[in-house]
């Protein structure tokens, strides 16, 4: 019912066509032909392109070398200002940790619970034209993402006619990336298809010692804990589009994108215990093997009408199947004291669905005012088995109740939103309101636990832009955001992590709560840029991980809403040219937050005050040769029971212009072998330090070879709308 009624709202927020057609008027266009609304700038130069807007900024990353190099899209995410990237891939704005990423303005699997960070690290960032940011969202977008939204555009086919491609890159360590991109333009057919093939290694070695107790008073017990992980990753990425233009008004598309990844995860762990007074109390090795093949595919029908002069409808139906299943195999031996060898095994096969049904309609009008509406249903239907085995040795393993169990996670977000945006004088605002109906069933099979967790909010949002001169701004934002807890989190059956410690979830878990607050100052001058942002941000029902002790060392960790925060911070980026030849791109964030973590297994209320930073210098020495050196440095955050250190880390990237059509790349990466982190955990009942090193240091040799010709289209850099084809 509820549905419904959203769905009637929008359809009522809809003009129709032919209204829309006969009220809309042309707005002023600019110099290039192209319809401007208000509070959009565009800065170009030698550095790269940035689009700025009431509600987001937009960058480039096609002039990275890293991207063209053969780097993954975390490795470019840590060039892009706001964004930071950690260790383990995983991505945050200005310290939340809290980020949805879309692909073309649509959410993927792919960048939910523990893949995100795994395919961000492994997909390719040469398929990547720009990135948008969006700090504060307007209420256009989903309300999921405390921390914002990060919305990856893919590229398209840009010359006339047939062009395309090849790229090749070889790493040490028996990395390399492997690439075809095609496309063909004419009048009214699009057509853009991109193939790649990946492989990744790596090693890295974690050392973590931990002092805990049972309770106040009672003696501590010390565990040491030394790792070595090696991974071994392969991936196939592939991704097609067509776009047709029925008529000069109506375009027609179909868009199509596989990935398939195969890791390999091979993780010798040794473990010793000490007794309060110090002494040797016992120790195991164990061998951790991890097997996981993820496939992934989805496919998209797209559909855009232009109305009147300058409005627009798209709309668009997608389907999405991930795939995941996983083998982990454990082998705990050499235990002292002596005791009888065991292996343990889980088998893992997850499998998501995801279908979405989207509608946006925008229509400016003579006044230079602009009015979106949109609706948004997806469906979400999940299943995670996990089959668990114990025995003696390999050939003796025997089905294990208490490491199987069957979680069924079903999931339907209906949206509707409507926002306007209108200059006032010197003054433009964008109010903007969306409600969100969610409706959420969990089945625990194995335990005969159902549960409902449904609720209906509204979001608003509200966006000021004050034009001080030409090339003066200042902007003022609020936004209401959420945070839903990932579908595992809700599955209360323990999960084995190793012998020491089990994971559990908590199906009564609510979404988290932030009111985000900012102030921006913009000036350009010519192609160089400067922004000051000040941000504030208050968040309630966190989720974070209780320990509970089960007795023997091992611990049971469980998801609660028991986290509170406050953060505020200032950031500043910066982009120009030094000189004819030399360009560069800076930003920094400086940054206090709070976090008070209700429970006793936690260390009181405490804040900290964090910096972070990232900047490019890119050198066209000649008109051939062109150096960058990219650097970044993560903050230092605050978790429930202590502090994540710094990260930081230095690239440097050379490309050389062979012929017209052909380049070599040659890129170090992590040339101060810098890329390692540090947790420590100080509570009354646990004290922990844990750091983790990456073995990163690596060179890269790539080849580039461009064919076809043709003039060049006009890029079109522009914000995407709507979920339709990109113009």
């Amino acid at each position: 019912m509820r549905t419904g009624l959203i769905l009637l709202a929008v359809a009522a927020a809809f003009p129709s066509m032919a209204l829309a057609q006969e009220a809309a008027k042309p707005s002023p266009a600019g110099s290039d032909g192209k319809t401007r609304t208000v509070g959009e700038v565009v800065v170009t130069g030698q550095v790269a392109p940035v689009l700025t807007s009431i509600d987001r900024k937009s960058y480039s990353v096609a002039g990275d070398l890293q991207a063209q190099g053969g780097g993954a899209i975390a490795d470019v995410l840590r060039n892009v200002p706001s964004v930071e990237v950690d260790v383990q891939g995983n991505v945050s704005l200005r310290g939340d940790a809290n980020v949805t990423i879309l692909i073309d303005g649509k959410p993927s699997s792919l960048f939910q619970g523990d893949n995100k960070g795994q395919a961000l690290q492994s997909l390719p960032a040469d398929s990547i034209d720009r990135v948008e940011v969006i700090t504060n969202p307007s209420a256009e977008f989903r309300a999921e993402g405390t921390g914002g939204v990060i919305n990856l555009i893919s590229k398209k086919a840009r010359g006339a006619g047939a062009t395309g491609s090849l790229r090749a890159v070889v790493g040490e360590g028996d990395r390399y990336v492997l690439g075809v991109t095609g496309g063909y333009n004419s009048p009214r057919l699009n057509l853009t298809g991109d193939v790649g093939l990946r492989q990744d290694t790596g090693n890295n070695h974690l050392l973590d010692d931990r002092l805990q107790r049972t309770g106040a008073g009672a003696p501590f017990t010390a565990v040491e804990q030394r790792q070595l992980t090696n991974l071994i990753g392969d991936s196939v990425f592939a991704r097609g589009s067509v776009d047709y233009d029925l008529t000069p008004r109506t375009r027609i598309g179909a868009e199509s994108h596989f990935n398939y990844s195969f890791f390999r995860v091979d993780n010798p762990t040794h473990f010793e215990a000490f007794g309060p007074d110090g002494s040797f109390a016992d120790s195991f090795d164990r061998q951790l093997s991890v097997h996981q093949k993820r496939a992934a595919g989805e496919v998209s029908l797209n559909l855009r009408e232009k109305l009147g002069a300058d409005g627009e409808f798209t709309a668009s139906l997608s389907g999405e199947e991930l795939d995941d299943p996983r083998v982990r195999f454990g082998h705990t031996f050499d235990l002292v004291p002596a005791t009888a060898e065991s292996v343990d095994e889980q088998r893992l096969n997850y499998h998501l669905h995801r279908y979405e049904l989207k509608g946006d309609l925008v229509q400016p009008f003579a006044d230079m005012s602009k009015l979106k509406a949109g609706f948004d249903v997806e469906l979400a239907d999940n299943s995670y088995r996990n089959r668990g085995f114990r025995g003696a040795g390999e050939a003796s393993l025997a089905p294990d109740a208490g490491l199987t169990n069957l979680f069924l996670f079903r999931q339907t977000v209906s949206a509707a939103y409507v926002t306007y945006e209108k200059p006032i004088g010197a003054l433009t605002v964008l109010a903007g309101l969306r409600v969100e109906d969610v409706r959420m069933r969990l089945n625990q099979v194995t335990l005969g636990q159902r549960d409902e967790n449904d609720y209906l909010r509204a979001y608003p949002s509200l966006h000021l832009g004050w034009k001080l001169s030409d090339d003066q701004t200042l902007s003022a934002s609020y936004s209401h955001r959420v945070q839903r807890p990932d579908p595992l989190d809700f599955n209360s059956f323990r999960f084995l992590l190793d012998p020491l410690n089990f994971r559990a979830g908590n199906p009564g878990l609510k979404p988290a709560q932030t009111q985000s607050y900012e102030l921006g100052y913009e000036r350009r001058d010519g192609g160089n840029l400067l922004i000051a942002t000040l941000f504030y941000r208050q968040s309630r029902d966190g989720v974070l991980d209780v320990l509970q002790d089960l007795g023997g060392g091992v611990t049971l960790s469980q998801r609660e809403n028991l986290a509170r925060s406050r953060a505020v911070g200032l950031e500043l980026t910066a982009s120009g040219k030094l000189t004819s030849t030399l360009s560069y791109n800076l930003s920094g964030i400086v940054n206090w937050k709070e976090l008070d973590s209700l429970g006793p297994q936690f260390a009181p209320q405490r804040s900290l005050l964090a910096e972070s930073g990232r900047g490019s210098i890119t050198w066209q020495a000649t008109p051939k040769d062109l150096f960058q050196l990219n650097g970044f440095a993560n903050q230092k955050g605050l978790t429930p029971q202590g502090t994540l250190s710094a990260v930081a880390g230095v690239d440097l990237g050379y490309r050389r212009k062979l012929t017209d059509k052909l380049f070599v790349l040659v890129t170090l990466q992590d040339i101060l072998n810098s890329f390692h982190g540090v947790t420590l955990n100080n509570t009354p009942l646990l004290m922990e330090r844990s750091k983790i090193r990456f073995d990163t240091r690596q060179v890269r040799i790539g080849f580039t070879w461009a064919f076809g010709g043709g003039r060049p289209k006009d890029p079109g850099f522009e914000f995407q709308t709507g979920s339709g084809p990109t113009p």
